[in-house]
């Protein structure tokens, strides 16, 4: 792994030195607003960006959220007059509006990304993952002020499992590719670390599949899953248990994030997961939970891979992206089983358990007419 190797107790002094010194910014009246900003995030009006900034808002961080004009802003905070929290308009894949929008801010949140399993122009994920990043580090670059990224990947970055758990120090073997969505962050991922190497500093953090509550994207696909269970869209299991994942509440990962500002040491991957189990496990937790029977089958991966394809072909036509498509079942075809005891000695990331994490998912959907029990 290409890595900046720093003694941690100095790095951690830096971080600590650099947090104070921009609460001391917020708070000088005398600063000018330009340069009092501390966290800049993108993609910031997305599952977790909007859960990110809540947070470092809620820690008393002044802050500035990238979002274009068309982004639905409606889970993030309203914007604070007296320059606590402002909008800035503009796209990663547009490098003139980042660096305008990073100008004065201390600390980079990358979370901007392209998350969809298939899309009818799989250019895009290029577009905005790899392409998004580059234009990231090269507005950094150009800005000066910038003294950390905190740089959003993904558990694919590192590759599937396949039998056993695996940890920051797996690199992917770009054998093979389940998705167009894994093969754009496995790239981003070597671009992230390749300016480690350089000297840029950037920390790498990899959540799992993430859940919980929060906008229904396909960031938070469990959640939909779990609505075309509930439904009866989806009646059986997804195929015979022998697929893992690695579970990650979303506010857990926003914790991890957090975390980086003062913890992460810099060039350094931080896997932000959480229990790993079988969608099976989840299904039937979630039957335990809610006290509904459990499916009573298992559709074959292949009944579900033709059922993603005949959901391709209708999306060409009604433009509207399907839950389950082709890429999806490759997926599940393997296991991405990954291990986050780094984060916990390093970031002190403590994931909750799977149960409990699901108990607040379901009640949350409960509460918004969206799954019935």
């Amino acid at each position: 792994m290409i890595a900046l190797r720093s003694d941690m107790d100095s790095e951690r002094k830096k971080c600590s030195d650099f947090v104070k010194k921009a609460y001391a910014m917020v708070d000088d009246p005398s600063t000018d607003s330009i340069v009092s900003w501390g966290p800049y995030v993108t993609g910031s009006s997305g599952y977790l960006g909007a859960r990110l900034c809540n947070a470092l808002l809620r820690r008393g961080y002044s802050l500035r959220a990238l979002v274009r004009r068309t982004s639905d802003i409606s889970d993030l905070p309203p914007v604070i007059d007296d320059g606590g929290f402002e909008l800035a308009y503009g796209d990663v894949t547009d490098y003139s509006t980042l660096k305008d929008a990073c100008s004065g801010c201390d600390v980079v949140f990358h979370a901007a990304a392209l998350v969809e399993p298939w899309l009818p122009d799989p250019s895009q994920f290029v577009s905005v993952n790899v392409g998004g990043l580059k234009n990231v580090l090269e507005a950094v670059k150009e800005t000066k002020t910038i003294q950390k990224i905190i740089y959003t990947s993904s558990f694919f970055a590192l590759g599937s499992t396949d039998g056993f758990v695996a940890n920051e120090n797996q690199v992917h073997s770009e054998k093979f590719f389940c998705t167009e969505y894994e093969k754009s962050k496995v790239a981003a991922d070597k671009i992230a670390l390749n300016a480690a190497s350089e000297g840029v500093p950037i920390i790498l953090l990899y959540p799992g599949v993430i859940y919980g509550p929060g906008k229904l994207t396909s960031g938070n696909m469990l959640a939909k899953l779990i609505i075309e269970r509930f439904s009866g869209r989806l009646p059986g299991y997804i195929g015979y248990g022998n697929d893992k994942c690695s579970f990650s509440h979303v506010d857990d990962v926003v914790e991890g994030h957090v975390a980086a500002i003062e913890k992460g040491r810099l060039g350094e991957r931080y896997l932000l997961t959480g229990e790993n189990a079988s969608f099976k496990l989840v299904f039937d937790m979630a039957a335990l939970i809610t006290g509904t029977k459990k499916p009573s089958f298992s559709i074959p991966l292949w009944v579900i891979e033709v059922y993603g394809w005949l959901s391709v072909l209708i999306s060409r036509v009604t433009g509207k992206l399907p839950v389950i498509s082709p890429p999806s079942v490759t997926v599940l075809r393997h296991q991405w089983s990954y291990s986050c005891d780094k984060a916990k000695l390093e970031l002190g990331y403590n994931p909750r358990s799977l149960r409990e994490g699901l108990e607040e998912m379901l009640t949350w959907l409960k509460s918004l007419g969206l799954i019935q029990y």
